[in-house]
Protein backbone atom coordinates (compact mmCIF):
# COMPACT_ATOMS: atom_id res chain seq x y z
CA UNK A 1 0.00 0.00 0.00
CA UNK A 2 1.66 3.23 -0.94
CA UNK A 3 0.04 6.22 0.94
CA UNK A 4 1.32 9.63 0.60
CA UNK A 5 3.32 9.88 3.81
CA UNK A 6 1.55 13.63 3.86
CA UNK A 7 -1.91 12.29 4.49
CA UNK A 8 -0.71 10.49 7.34
CA UNK A 9 0.61 14.26 8.77
CA UNK A 10 -2.91 16.12 7.84
CA UNK A 11 -4.06 13.08 9.59
CA UNK A 12 -2.37 13.73 12.92
CA UNK A 13 -3.13 17.44 12.95
CA UNK A 14 -6.93 16.84 12.57
CA UNK A 15 -6.99 13.81 15.08
CA UNK A 16 -4.57 15.99 17.06
CA UNK A 17 -6.80 18.87 17.00
CA UNK A 18 -10.41 17.54 16.55
CA UNK A 19 -11.42 20.37 14.39
CA UNK A 20 -10.52 21.08 10.40
CA UNK A 21 -10.30 24.92 10.40
CA UNK A 22 -7.53 24.77 13.59
CA UNK A 23 -5.58 21.87 11.67
CA UNK A 24 -5.73 23.90 8.58
CA UNK A 25 -4.35 26.97 10.49
CA UNK A 26 -1.45 24.85 12.01
CA UNK A 27 -0.57 23.25 8.80
CA UNK A 28 -0.91 26.37 6.69
CA UNK A 29 -2.76 25.14 4.33
CA UNK A 30 -6.68 25.57 3.28
CA UNK A 31 -9.76 23.86 4.61
CA UNK A 32 -10.91 22.37 1.51
CA UNK A 33 -7.28 20.90 0.80
CA UNK A 34 -6.88 19.50 4.39
CA UNK A 35 -10.60 17.79 3.61
CA UNK A 36 -9.74 16.33 0.79
CA UNK A 37 -6.45 14.41 2.59
CA UNK A 38 -8.29 13.17 5.12
CA UNK A 39 -11.28 11.80 1.97
CA UNK A 40 -8.12 10.33 -0.01
CA UNK A 41 -6.44 8.52 3.16
CA UNK A 42 -9.99 7.07 4.06
CA UNK A 43 -10.67 6.05 -0.09
CA UNK A 44 -6.83 4.56 0.24
CA UNK A 45 -7.95 2.71 3.58
CA UNK A 46 -11.04 1.68 3.13
CA UNK A 47 -12.31 2.79 6.32
CA UNK A 48 -13.74 5.96 7.52
CA UNK A 49 -11.90 7.55 10.05
CA UNK A 50 -13.66 10.77 11.33
CA UNK A 51 -17.20 11.97 11.81
CA UNK A 52 -18.44 15.27 11.66
CA UNK A 53 -20.09 17.00 14.61
CA UNK A 54 -21.31 20.30 15.87
CA UNK A 55 -18.01 21.43 17.43
CA UNK A 56 -15.67 19.36 14.61
CA UNK A 57 -15.23 15.84 14.10
CA UNK A 58 -14.51 12.83 16.41
CA UNK A 59 -12.63 9.69 15.74
CA UNK A 60 -13.88 6.37 14.69
CA UNK A 61 -12.81 3.20 16.50
CA UNK A 62 -11.04 2.58 13.39
CA UNK A 63 -9.50 6.43 13.69
CA UNK A 64 -8.76 5.56 17.04
CA UNK A 65 -6.46 2.86 16.29
CA UNK A 66 -4.63 4.05 13.64
CA UNK A 67 -4.06 7.63 15.24
CA UNK A 68 -2.82 5.70 18.32
CA UNK A 69 0.56 4.20 16.11
CA UNK A 70 0.58 7.70 13.87
CA UNK A 71 0.64 9.65 17.10
CA UNK A 72 3.69 7.95 18.28
CA UNK A 73 5.26 7.96 14.92
CA UNK A 74 4.85 11.70 13.98
CA UNK A 75 5.87 13.20 17.69
CA UNK A 76 9.03 10.86 17.66
CA UNK A 77 9.75 12.25 13.93
CA UNK A 78 9.65 15.40 16.24
CA UNK A 79 11.60 14.97 19.00
CA UNK A 80 13.81 13.78 16.23
CA UNK A 81 13.74 16.96 15.10
CA UNK A 82 14.37 18.68 18.16
CA UNK A 83 16.87 16.72 19.36
CA UNK A 84 18.87 17.52 16.23
CA UNK A 85 18.11 20.93 16.61
CA UNK A 86 19.70 21.04 19.67
CA UNK A 87 22.59 18.88 19.13
CA UNK A 88 23.17 21.90 16.17
CA UNK A 89 22.69 24.23 18.64
CA UNK A 90 24.55 22.61 20.91
CA UNK A 91 22.30 21.94 23.57
CA UNK A 92 23.23 18.37 23.30
CA UNK A 93 25.67 16.11 21.63
CA UNK A 94 28.70 14.27 22.37
CA UNK A 95 31.95 14.82 21.14
CA UNK A 96 34.96 12.00 21.04
CA UNK A 97 38.00 13.11 21.74
CA UNK A 98 41.89 10.83 21.56
CA UNK A 99 44.45 12.09 23.77
CA UNK A 100 47.48 11.01 25.21
CA UNK A 101 48.26 12.28 29.41
CA UNK A 102 50.33 14.84 28.52
CA UNK A 103 48.18 16.00 25.87
CA UNK A 104 45.25 16.20 28.30
CA UNK A 105 46.93 17.67 31.16
CA UNK A 106 49.08 19.83 29.72
CA UNK A 107 47.11 21.44 27.01
CA UNK A 108 43.64 20.01 26.06
CA UNK A 109 42.35 20.26 30.02
CA UNK A 110 42.25 23.93 30.43
CA UNK A 111 40.09 24.20 27.22
CA UNK A 112 37.51 21.53 27.91
CA UNK A 113 36.60 23.03 31.03
CA UNK A 114 35.19 26.13 28.99
CA UNK A 115 33.77 24.03 26.62
CA UNK A 116 31.97 22.67 29.50
CA UNK A 117 30.75 25.71 31.10
CA UNK A 118 29.40 27.46 28.08
CA UNK A 119 28.10 23.88 26.49
CA UNK A 120 26.93 21.97 29.29
CA UNK A 121 24.85 19.38 27.81
CA UNK A 122 27.19 18.64 25.66
CA UNK A 123 29.26 15.14 26.84
CA UNK A 124 32.84 15.07 26.06
CA UNK A 125 34.25 11.47 25.76
CA UNK A 126 37.95 11.66 25.83
CA UNK A 127 39.77 8.07 24.80
CA UNK A 128 43.31 7.76 26.47
CA UNK A 129 46.24 6.83 24.56
CA UNK A 130 49.49 7.22 22.96
CA UNK A 131 49.76 9.13 20.04
CA UNK A 132 49.80 6.25 17.67
CA UNK A 133 46.67 4.85 18.80
CA UNK A 134 45.36 7.92 19.03
CA UNK A 135 45.78 8.54 15.14
CA UNK A 136 44.56 4.62 14.69
CA UNK A 137 41.72 5.65 16.55
CA UNK A 138 41.04 8.40 14.29
CA UNK A 139 41.17 7.14 11.06
CA UNK A 140 39.01 4.52 12.24
CA UNK A 141 36.27 7.05 12.87
CA UNK A 142 36.26 6.09 16.65
CA UNK A 143 36.98 9.35 17.48
CA UNK A 144 36.27 12.89 16.40
CA UNK A 145 39.98 14.28 16.43
CA UNK A 146 42.82 13.57 18.57
CA UNK A 147 45.36 15.63 20.20
CA UNK A 148 48.92 14.17 20.02
CA UNK A 149 52.71 14.62 19.81
CA UNK A 150 55.49 14.73 17.18
CA UNK A 151 56.72 13.31 15.50
CA UNK A 152 54.22 11.10 14.09
CA UNK A 153 53.27 9.68 10.50
CA UNK A 154 50.99 12.06 8.39
CA UNK A 155 49.01 11.37 5.57
CA UNK A 156 46.85 13.25 3.02
CA UNK A 157 43.86 12.42 4.68
CA UNK A 158 44.67 14.05 7.84
CA UNK A 159 44.71 17.79 8.63
CA UNK A 160 47.62 18.93 11.37
CA UNK A 161 47.11 21.84 13.70
CA UNK A 162 50.92 22.85 16.11
CA UNK A 163 49.23 24.49 18.96
CA UNK A 164 52.40 23.96 21.83
CA UNK A 165 55.50 23.57 22.06
CA UNK A 166 57.61 20.88 24.09
CA UNK A 167 60.72 19.98 25.47
CA UNK A 168 62.68 16.67 26.50
CA UNK A 169 64.76 16.25 29.01
CA UNK A 170 66.42 14.19 31.58
CA UNK A 171 66.03 14.24 35.20
CA UNK A 172 67.33 13.12 38.32
CA UNK A 173 67.26 12.95 42.26
CA UNK A 174 70.28 13.65 44.94
CA UNK A 175 72.17 11.03 44.22
CA UNK A 176 73.23 12.16 40.84
CA UNK A 177 73.81 15.67 42.44
CA UNK A 178 77.35 15.10 41.13
CA UNK A 179 76.10 15.83 37.60
CA UNK A 180 74.26 19.46 38.74
CA UNK A 181 76.47 22.14 37.04
CA UNK A 182 78.06 20.00 34.13
CA UNK A 183 77.97 20.66 30.86
CA UNK A 184 77.13 16.62 29.37
CA UNK A 185 77.96 14.59 26.05
CA UNK A 186 74.61 12.63 25.49
CA UNK A 187 77.28 9.72 25.46
CA UNK A 188 77.03 9.88 28.98
CA UNK A 189 73.77 8.71 29.16
CA UNK A 190 74.74 5.44 28.49
CA UNK A 191 76.80 4.95 32.00
CA UNK A 192 73.92 5.97 34.21
CA UNK A 193 70.64 4.08 35.06
CA UNK A 194 67.98 5.67 32.56
CA UNK A 195 64.33 5.07 33.19
CA UNK A 196 61.94 5.82 30.31
CA UNK A 197 58.07 5.20 29.09
CA UNK A 198 57.32 1.87 28.26
CA UNK A 199 55.97 0.75 24.64
CA UNK A 200 55.79 2.57 21.43
CA UNK A 201 55.23 5.91 22.48
CA UNK A 202 55.97 9.34 20.20
CA UNK A 203 57.80 10.78 23.34
CA UNK A 204 60.08 7.82 23.40
CA UNK A 205 61.01 7.27 19.69
CA UNK A 206 62.16 10.82 19.35
CA UNK A 207 64.05 10.51 22.02
CA UNK A 208 65.64 7.34 20.88
CA UNK A 209 65.92 8.39 17.35
CA UNK A 210 67.76 11.84 18.20
CA UNK A 211 69.83 9.64 20.50
CA UNK A 212 71.08 7.46 17.83
CA UNK A 213 71.76 10.25 15.63
CA UNK A 214 73.90 11.17 18.16
CA UNK A 215 75.54 7.26 18.18
CA UNK A 216 74.27 7.53 21.89
CA UNK A 217 72.14 4.02 22.74
CA UNK A 218 70.17 3.63 25.92
CA UNK A 219 69.34 0.73 27.43
CA UNK A 220 66.53 1.50 30.12
CA UNK A 221 66.53 0.01 33.55
CA UNK A 222 63.00 1.30 34.12
CA UNK A 223 60.26 1.46 31.49
CA UNK A 224 57.48 2.72 33.15
CA UNK A 225 54.09 3.39 31.97
CA UNK A 226 53.41 7.37 32.71
CA UNK A 227 55.56 10.13 32.59
CA UNK A 228 54.34 10.94 36.69
CA UNK A 229 55.59 8.04 37.62
CA UNK A 230 59.15 8.73 35.93
CA UNK A 231 59.28 12.01 37.75
CA UNK A 232 58.36 10.12 41.28
CA UNK A 233 61.28 7.46 40.37
CA UNK A 234 63.62 10.40 39.86
CA UNK A 235 62.59 11.60 43.01
CA UNK A 236 63.76 8.35 44.88
CA UNK A 237 66.73 8.15 42.96
CA UNK A 238 66.11 4.90 41.01
CA UNK A 239 67.88 6.40 37.97
CA UNK A 240 67.67 9.16 35.12
CA UNK A 241 64.82 9.70 33.52
CA UNK A 242 63.35 10.54 30.19
CA UNK A 243 60.71 13.35 30.57
CA UNK A 244 58.52 16.18 29.24
CA UNK A 245 59.75 18.88 30.63
CA UNK A 246 56.30 19.87 31.81
CA UNK A 247 55.91 17.12 34.13
CA UNK A 248 58.94 18.11 35.86
CA UNK A 249 58.96 21.71 36.45
CA UNK A 250 56.74 21.46 39.37
CA UNK A 251 59.48 19.33 41.63
CA UNK A 252 62.44 21.20 39.54
CA UNK A 253 60.89 23.98 41.08
CA UNK A 254 60.63 22.67 44.44
CA UNK A 255 64.05 21.41 44.12
CA UNK A 256 63.67 17.80 44.43
CA UNK A 257 65.00 17.14 41.46
CA UNK A 258 66.91 18.35 39.01
CA UNK A 259 67.36 18.83 35.25
CA UNK A 260 70.65 17.47 33.32
CA UNK A 261 72.38 19.61 31.47
CA UNK A 262 73.37 19.00 27.99
CA UNK A 263 76.06 20.50 25.56
CA UNK A 264 73.47 20.18 23.15
CA UNK A 265 69.60 20.53 23.34
CA UNK A 266 67.35 18.01 22.30
CA UNK A 267 65.11 19.88 19.57
CA UNK A 268 61.65 21.12 20.74
CA UNK A 269 58.44 18.92 19.01
CA UNK A 270 55.02 19.78 19.59
CA UNK A 271 51.69 18.96 20.33
CA UNK A 272 49.32 18.97 17.08
CA UNK A 273 45.25 18.75 17.03
CA UNK A 274 44.55 16.41 13.98
CA UNK A 275 41.66 15.49 12.56
CA UNK A 276 40.62 12.94 9.38
CA UNK A 277 39.15 14.94 6.14
CA UNK A 278 36.95 11.39 5.78
CA UNK A 279 35.54 11.49 9.66
CA UNK A 280 32.55 13.85 9.71
CA UNK A 281 32.41 16.86 12.82
CA UNK A 282 29.25 17.26 14.48
CA UNK A 283 28.35 20.95 14.85
CA UNK A 284 30.11 20.66 18.67
CA UNK A 285 32.87 19.33 17.56
CA UNK A 286 33.40 22.05 15.12
CA UNK A 287 32.82 24.72 18.11
CA UNK A 288 35.53 22.95 20.09
CA UNK A 289 37.85 22.98 17.48
CA UNK A 290 37.14 26.91 17.08
CA UNK A 291 37.63 27.42 20.52
CA UNK A 292 40.82 25.34 20.40
CA UNK A 293 41.89 27.86 17.20
CA UNK A 294 41.74 24.91 14.81
CA UNK A 295 39.12 25.25 12.94
CA UNK A 296 39.58 25.67 8.74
Amino acid sequence: MNINLEYYKIFYYVGKFKNITLAAGELSLSQPAVSQAVKNLEKSLGSTLFIRTSKGVRLTDEGEVLYSFVKRGYESILLGEKKLQEMQGFGKGEIRIGASDMTLQFYLLSYLERFHEAYPGIRVKVTNAPTPETLHNLQDGQIDFGVVSTPFEKNAHLTVWPVKEIEDIFVAGSNFSYLKGMELEYKELEKLPIMCLEGDTSTRRYVEQYLREENVYLHPEFELATSEMLVQFAERNLGVASVVKDFAEEKIEEHKIFQLQFKKKIPERQFCVVTDQRVPLSSAAEQLLRILNCSK
